[in-house]
């Protein structure tokens, strides 16, 4: 076995600074998925017995996945018209620069817009709002505000290029007023095959205050605070999709509600740029697609966090992935693992795909239990002491896949001593340069694996089935042999927690 570096040359800049496969398919109109379970209150967390995603789905709240097929016939044409618009329907009005929409239909705007577009909506059925060519400048709110529906469906037309874009500052800054350039206050769907460029000038970018879900298209997103966020859930299930905020940049945020509060990934392709954490949810569940925070502070937290398949890379300035609580008071982070208190209801799965961690902090990091069943897992951790490639608080279970973590030796955490799959860990004499050869040999002298470290490390953690507990390895780097034993943690470092 030899792993190489997906993204040798994002190494240095970013170190000085999803769900085909396994998971629920989201529902249709009428709902069909569930989603995960672990809310937490601000001191409370309520927790799921799903150790895969599928499993942690039953327990939360439906997902609702709007339609995006709309017949053009009975569409409503809506003319965008610099400072006003035309439209021949009883339920569009125009007045100072803002359109709005009060009846469920399919309407199609294109044109431009120095203004609003508003949907107030007090009846029942779907609002669509069809994006062929549009563009939505306001100069005092939001572009597109969804006061009242029952949902919403914003649709990118096939081949439609698209853009909103919010004030800098809103003339309404009351608790009711919107807080992004594309707000709802419903359940919202975007969808399509078309692209939208979102601009958040004032706060967020897209805002979902019930339900969001992401089925197709070409979304950019810009804000000059968070990205991307939905309330109850934050689903992608496919398209293309890129977030750079200045907070965080894809997340959910209800932590009072038991099943709600979860970021789901099942398809598509999401790369994220942020100043403060990339996924963040009470859940963030993944389950297929492409993942790649090319930049946070925290790559990816949440009190749980399930990771079954999908291609996921992660750079951070902290901890790459971070499953803790959402009460700040009763955080443990920075802690070693076994060093304080393992909290029964934060957890991590992963159980496939590919997961590609480049943290400063903690690399792969659990104030609970960690349980890894499958998949291919590469941690380039910190370099300096105070963090671990590792750290887990409680049981840190390997009954499958392939993990290789390396980092700084100080803090150097290797799974459970009884562990159900075989490992190592070797704290090395000195640092070993980036692009060093790893080379793992049995008793005998035989080659059981070898790779090449992207980034300057101290510190080697292996386990693959290759590997039996009990039996004695060589670790070699630059010509220098450490031997170790499997299942044993080295002097000065911290072994996992006994499992059971």
């Amino acid at each position: 076995m030899r792993l190489l570096p997906l993204r040798q040359a994002v190494a240095g800049t970013l170190a000085a600074v999803l769900l085909a496969g396994c998971g629920a398919s989201v529902a249709s109109d009428t709902g069909s998925t569930s989603s995960p379970a672990s809310s937490s209150a601000t001191t409370t967390l309520a927790t799921s017995d799903g150790t895969t995603v599928e499993d942690v789905l039953d327990d939360d709240v439906e997902v609702e996945t709007g339609d995006t097929a709309y017949d053009a016939a009975d569409a409503t044409a809506i003319r965008l018209t610099g400072s006003t618009a035309d439209s021949n329907s009883d339920a569009v009005t125009v007045a100072d620069g803002t359109v709005t929409i009060s009846a469920a239909g399919t309407y199609v705007l294109t044109g431009e817009l120095t203004g609003q577009v508003v949907v107030d909506s007090a009846g029942d059925g779907v609002v669509r709002l069809v994006l062929d060519d549009a563009t939505i400048t306001s100069g005092t709110t939001a572009a597109i505000d969804v006061v009242d529906a029952q949902s919403v469906v914003v649709v990118l037309a096939d081949g439609s290029t698209n853009a909103v874009a919010d004030a800098e500052t809103y003339a309404d800054t009351s608790e009711d007023a919107p807080t992004g350039a594309l707000y709802s206050t419903a359940d919202l769907t975007i969808g399509g095959t078309g692209s939208l460029t979102v601009t958040g000038n004032s706060n967020n970018g897209i805002v979902g205050k019930d339900g969001l879900v992401i089925t197709g298209g070409t979304i950019d997103v810009t804000a000059v605070d968070d990205g991307i966020l939905g309330k109850d859930y934050l689903v992608l299930a496919d398209g293309t999709v890129t977030v750079d905020a200045v907070g965080d940049t894809v997340k959910s945020d209800n932590t009072e509600d038991a099943g709600s509060g979860f970021v789901l990934i099942e398809g598509g392709a999401l790369t994220v740029t942020s100043q403060d954490d990339g996924i963040k949810g009470v859940q963030v569940l993944i389950s297929g697609g492409t993942v790649d925070v090319a930049g946070s502070n925290e790559a990816l937290e949440g009190s749980l966090v399930v990771i079954d398949d999908g291609d996921v890379e992660l750079h951070s300035a902290d901890d790459g992935v971070n499953a803790a609580s959402s009460d700040d008071s009763a955080s443990t982070d920075g802690q070693p693992g076994g060093e304080m208190a393992a909290d029964g209801s934060l957890a991590l799965y992963v159980n496939g795909g590919t997961l590609e961690v480049w943290a400063s902090g903690d690399g792969l990091d659990s104030n609970g239990n960690a349980t890894i069943t499958g998949g291919e897992i590469t941690v380039y951790g910190p370099t300096t002491e105070g963090n671990g490639a590792l750290d887990v608080n409680g049981t840190f279970d390997v009954s499958g896949g392939t993990l290789v973590a390396t980092g700084s030796a100080g803090m150097m955490v290797g799974p459970s001593t009884d562990s159900a799959q075989g490992w190592i860990a070797a704290a090395l004499g000195t640092t070993a340069a980036a692009g060093s050869e790893v080379v793992v040999t049995d008793a005998d002298g035989a080659e059981v694996a070898a790779y090449t470290i992207a980034k300057d490390f101290a510190s080697v953690v292996l386990s693959s089935a290759d590997l039996t507990s009990g039996e004695a390895y060589t670790v070699t780097v630059d010509g220098t042999a450490t031997t170790v034993t499997a299942g044993e943690a080295p002097a000065g470092g911290h072994g996992g927690p006994m499992g059971g």
